[in-house]
């Protein structure tokens, strides 16, 4: 290996760790607040209906976010709006941990939310322009599983600080350990610089030399791209079932299976490490095959036919564990092939408009699928929560289908090292 291809890695690994450090916190703040809202709620007469209310703003504040914060990517740049983004949600966590009422509550959600929705548009557009084509597969495998392990370590964190301090200490230990990641970025601030006016002059260049004698396109042009809308949706019908199953699982099999709560929540974790390994092997497969589109949609499949046997009542209880970890691993190996996909649908020189738009779908699903599977399970039907998944699957291999067919027509230039 020559000194320039060592050099290169190392900065590729310096990169890859550094974002998913910082996915990783992003996710860990989705689930600060729920495992506290039993102290919560007894500390401060709430209902489940305001707990519940909590989250929906965080989530519908990100989605705004986050479909903003990308065009101020392309705009100054990635590494400043990173940095903001995770002071913001150190300073959430203060802010609950001061809360002496419901509104300071609210306000700690909104700025959680704000904090929160600058991660993907910034961490894919650092990915996309400073990590090497051969290994940006392997980037989207890590930054995923650090999202996961975000979400698996966050309700052990802040449920066994609170049982054994406080809900505040908690939060103020959450704190803390944003500050520490906020510092650690800093620190190696040197790795994550972005030249956006280097990459708009890049694309501008690009645009020319594909469509000599036009007019510059609009920055907005891409809005007008059927895959980024496909993709948008993609990612609104992915976290309507992600959200509706991490929800209400446990309380579904308990009606449908007759499984405890707690043997449904660890069904749920066994669901994340699943996607955390699938990660793993789905980087691998997104580089070595190099057919996204078809890696995705079989995945898909099998999840579909897994929700659809677990909905119809067609396993038993044994099984349940053993199919959502499969679920799961499902999940995480499609993720790197599906960022491929995007990728592939990005314009060059607006990556972070196309993340921040693409990615505010995460937002708004998480929004409503709580809300729509909670309806359906107040109305008696358990069982709607797996064929609903099991529908929406299918709908996220149709639209992954559009994706790649969409990719494949278009002409304008594509996000390049």
């Amino acid at each position: 290996m020559t000194v320039t291809h060592a050099s290169a890695r190392a900065s590729d690994v310096r990169v890859i760790s550094l974002l998913s450090l910082a996915h990783g916190s992003s996710h860990f703040f989705h689930l600060i607040l729920p495992p506290l809202f039993p102290w919560l709620k007894a500390d401060f007469a709430l209902s489940y209906a305001e707990l519940g209310l909590l989250m929906s703003v965080f989530f519908v504040v990100s989605c705004i976010v986050q479909a903003a914060s990308g065009f101020l990517v392309d705009r100054i740049g990635a590494r400043p709006v990173l940095f903001v983004g995770v002071g913001l949600l150190a300073l959430s966590a203060v802010v609950l941990s001061q809360s002496n009422g419901y509104g300071l509550l609210m306000l700690g959600a909104v700025i959680a939310g704000c904090g929160n929705g600058v991660f993907h548009p910034v961490d894919y557009t650092l990915i996309n322009h400073k990590v090497s084509v051969p290994r940006l597969p392997y980037a989207y495998s890590a930054h995923g599983v650090t999202g996961y392990l975000g979400w698996a370590v966050a309700p052990v964190f802040m449920a066994g600080i609170a049982a054994l301090a406080d809900w505040r200490i908690a939060l103020l230990c959450a704190a803390v350990l944003e500050t520490l990641i906020l510092l650690v970025l800093w620190f190696n601030r040197g790795d994550l610089i972005d030249d956006a006016e280097h990459r708009r002059a890049s694309a501008i260049k690009a645009a020319e030399e594909a469509n000599p004698g036009r007019a510059p396109q609009s920055a907005l042009a891409f809005l007008k791209l059927a895959a980024v809308w496909l993709c948008w949706l993609f990612f609104f019908f992915s976290m309507i079932a992600m959200a509706g199953i991490q929800s209400f699982a446990p309380s579904a099999l308990n009606q449908l299976y007759g499984i405890p709560v707690t043997a449904g929540n660890f069904s749920i974790t066994l669901m994340a490490l699943g996607s955390a390994a699938g990660m793993i092997v789905g980087g691998i497969m997104a580089a070595k095959l190099k057919m996204p589109d078809r890696i995705v949609g079989t995945c898909l499949f099998v999840c579909a036919v897994i929700g659809f046997l677990i909905g119809a009542e067609w396993v038993t209880a044994a099984l349940v564990p053993g199919l959502f970890f499969i679920i799961g691993c499902g999940l995480g190996i499609a993720a790197p092939s599906r960022d491929m996909m995007i990728r592939s649908a990005t314009p060059q020189g607006v990556s972070g408009s196309v993340y921040g738009i693409v990615y505010s779908g995460i937002d708004l699903g998480a929004a409503v699928g709580p809300l729509l599977f909670g309806i359906l399970l107040d109305a008696g039907k358990p069982n709607s929560l797996f064929l609903g998944v099991a529908f929406l699957q299918l709908l996220l291999i149709l639209t992954a289908v559009k994706v790649a067919a969409s990719n494949a027509n278009t002409a304008m230039p594509k996000t390049q090292q």
